[in-house]
């Protein structure tokens, strides 16, 4: 028997994970045969960063810490509910999330081509996704808060205008980070910050430091 998309994500947030979107299926890389509906999940602030900080992953000096520790919490979760466990670092191939986050109708493109989440802003990020085999009802639903963000301030906040809608200049972006007087490495990429629903997420310095030295590392 299915479970409910508020039971869902009662039992994302005991574990510091929300559900952010529901993917009805079909969809890319599943067919409505097997697959019903996929719930997308990502952190639920603030309470993501003082969980995943106090892990064994964190300090244990591996690689990879984050998706290690989302493997182990995110794959009983979906057990329980009957689903399967899928995350950003599966392939290749890899498994379609932007396909299926604009698929939902809860997030969207934004301005700068990055991801917008109504609740999240551009401070949006998979820890992974549960495919279940039945329909799940009582998802919120929401506009695109881009429609009526009059000064899209996203748009002009990164130092290097690496960020474009149909493109990403991913060199200048790491020669930003390079610099001195950039504060992207210590407090999070600047156009990402400068969504004014970002600035409501209580989502802490410390956590976009760790995921700005993970991408700066693997750059």
């Amino acid at each position: 028997m299915g479970v409910t998309y508020s039971e869902i994500e009662r039992r994302l947030r005991r574990n510091a994970l929300t559900a952010l979107a529901l993917v009805s299926a079909p969809t890319d890389g599943f067919s409505e045969a097997a697959t019903k509906c996929i719930i997308l999940v990502g952190p639920d602030y603030p309470n993501f960063w003082p969980e995943f900080s106090a892990s064994p992953e964190f300090s244990d000096g591996q690689p990879d810490p984050m998706d290690r520790w989302s493997k182990r919490v995110v794959t009983p979760l979906a057990d329980d509910i009957s689903g399967q466990a899928i995350f950003p670092s599966d392939g290749p191939p890899y498994p379609p999330f932007i396909s299926w986050a604009l698929a939902s109708g809860a997030i969207w493109q934004s301005p700068v081509g990055l991801l917008v989440h109504a609740s999240h802003g551009l401070m949006l990020s998979f820890r992974g996704a549960i495919a279940l085999p039945y329909r799940v009802t009582g998802a919120p639903t929401a506009a695109n808060p881009c429609q009526t963000c009059a000064d899209k301030p996203c748009k002009t906040a990164c130092p290097v205008n690496a960020l474009q809608p149909d493109s990403y200049d991913v060199t200048a972006c790491h020669g930003a980070l390079d610099r001195p007087e950039v504060d992207c490495m210590a407090l999070g990429c600047a156009a990402r910050r400068a969504c004014p629903i970002s600035q409501m997420v209580p989502r802490s310095a410390a956590q976009s430091a760790f995921h700005m030295r993970a991408f700066h590392k693997k750059g």
